[in-house]
């Protein structure tokens, strides 16, 4: 969802090189149109992700192995690690370990190869590359200072964007920092209006966070 907020930078960012094409354009608000690329490419691109996983999981299931523990408890692992966490490493569990091993190894292969073929793992390299590019420009937007309100705004923007947990967020400071997003294009369209363009109404805000991917 792209918010008003985009929106209206967008259309600041056009018509101030426009109209000041002496003037230096504001490196904040330069960032922000680079971030605003990546970011929704990202969004694009951990969507694409997400069908494709649910599609493995349907047909292949996640890698895991149970096992049939000597005191008749069935226990389900996906991982190596959560296996010798169950088995531990006593010679007495060798054999149980060895096949549960050989099981999950198996698993794990067809998981891999269904991944490779149906293009999911090329669709996961794609999504946290993107990702990773928008959290580095977002990063960028502390060391780079706006000379125009827009820009500030640009920076408040995806902040807010990329922090927020879920939509209309109450926690602190998400919602104070609706409100000074809000004041200052409400505020700049008035008296700048070089700046900020007019007509555009508030559409709510939706974090990155809410559904989409966590990169590791």
């Amino acid at each position: 969802m792209i918010t008003s907020t985009a929106l209206v930078l967008e259309k600041s960012a056009v018509a101030g090189n426009e109209a000041a094409a002496n003037i230096p354009p504001d490196p904040a608000l330069v960032l922000w149109r680079e971030w605003e690329t990546a970011h929704k490419l990202s969004e694009r691109l951990c969507r694409r992700q997400q069908r494709l996983e649910a599609r493995l999981i349907s047909s292949v299931g996640f890698p895991c192995v149970t096992v049939c523990l000597p005191e008749g408890e069935d226990v389900t692992v996906h991982s190596i690690e959560a296996l010798n966490e169950v088995l531990g490493k006593g010679p007495d569990m060798a054999a149980l370990r060895e096949t549960a091993e050989a099981d999950f190894a198996a698993h794990q292969a067809r998981w891999d190869a269904a991944a490779e073929e149906t293009g999911y793992t090329a669709a996961l390299r794609a999504e946290r590359e993107a990702g990773d590019r928008a959290q580095d420009l977002l990063e960028a937007f502390s060391t780079t200072p706006a000379t125009t309100l827009a820009g500030v705004a640009g920076k408040l923007d995806a902040t807010l964007r990329e922090g927020e947990a879920w939509e209309e967020c109450s926690e602190f400071p998400w919602p104070q920092i609706r409100s000074a997003l809000s004041d200052l294009v409400r505020i700049s369209q008035q008296n700048m209006p070089e700046q900020f363009f007019h007509g555009e109404q508030h559409r709510k805000l939706r974090g990155r966070r809410a559904g989409c991917c966590f990169r590791a």
